[in-house]
């Protein structure tokens, strides 16, 4: 098993905080490390060393990290959990493989089980945004006595329109701005991760735009997308035709005016999946967890404490 690097180590000029070694549950704290081998991932650490593991996985996107989607939500589950947010590969500061063998969300989630073995985690609750819920459900199904409860938000692959054209507004924004990177492309595809307007702050496009812009951001981007039109993985089965399959416990979470992936999207899932509960956000689009933050952890929480 490969030995876990710290922060310091693998990047001396990190600015990551260090939390004690025994935080203590009103002091989650915040570390950040590295595994290597089969892999590279780059992740952040919080809470307690004795509470349930709890792995939060990103969406996709140019430029998006672990931290740019949970950093304000770390705190709050980190009080609850020992909580990992890693950066999947190809994202944030985890390289991506040198070709892909299969879609994303099946490298990914091969990924996740090699980070739970390095960090010797033998089962974890998973809690995926957009993309980061298709790994979190291919992870259960590849893996089932390893995921816990999952949370699944707004997830990708398990969506069907029902009603609306297969290609949302959002990913036409999405795909626009990678095809052609600016400000006003950025803006454009950020309106339709919010129901609020007044979250599209000059700060935030700012972030968002030094991150999508980051040398080899776009280009990343565009190879995992591509993992979903490549001929060589036409016929593997797609992740919405296995639901029932997937029998965890699971939380589905969706904005009523999400734009990316449409409330429709929720119905087929719900359906299928034989242990699951649906919880829709009124006045919330894409990003549950920025505009409905309190409410969105607070629904966390119990989902994944009750008995």
């Amino acid at each position: 098993m490969a030995a876990e690097r710290t922060t310091a180590q693998a990047d001396a000029g990190t600015t990551a905080r260090r939390a004690p070694a025994s935080a203590r549950r009103d002091d989650p704290g915040v570390t950040s490390g590295s595994v290597t081998g089969a892999y590279e991932l780059h992740y952040h650490r919080a809470g307690p060393p004795d509470a349930p593991p709890l792995v939060l996985l990103h969406g996709s996107g140019p430029g998006v990290s672990g931290m740019s989607n949970f950093a304000g939500n770390l705190p709050v589950l980190a009080r609850t959990f020992r909580t990992y947010v890693p950066d999947m590969p190809a994202f944030g500061r985890s390289p991506g493989p040198d070709g892909w063998k299969a879609r994303y969300p099946v490298v990914a989630a091969e990924a996740l089980r090699f980070f739970l073995d390095e960090l010797g985690i033998e089962r974890a609750h998973l809690l995926g945004n957009s993309m980061g819920g298709n790994v979190a459900a291919e992870f259960a199904l590849a893996h089932p006595d390893r995921a816990d409860r999952l949370v699944l938000m707004g997830p990708g692959g398990l969506a069907v329109n029902t009603f609306g054209p297969e290609q949302s507004e959002g990913t036409k924004r999405l795909f626009a701005f990678l095809a052609e990177p600016s400000r006003e492309a950025m803006r454009a595809w950020v309106e339709t991760m919010v129901a609020d307007p007044a979250l599209i702050t000059d700060a935030l496009l700012d972030e968002r735009m030094a991150m999508a812009t980051a040398p080899g951001a776009v280009e990343r981007a565009l190879s995992v997308f591509g993992t979903f039109a490549d001929p060589r993985f036409a016929d593997d089965a797609p992740l919405w035709a296995r639901a029932s399959r997937l029998t965890h416990r699971t939380l589905v979470t969706w904005g009523r005016d999400d734009r990316m992936l449409p409330y429709e999207g929720a119905l087929f899932p719900f359906r299928q999946l034989p242990d699951a509960e649906l919880h829709v956000f009124a006045r919330c689009g894409h990003w549950a967890q920025v505009e409905r933050k309190a409410e969105f952890e607070r629904v966390v929480v119990e989902f994944l404490t009750r008995p």
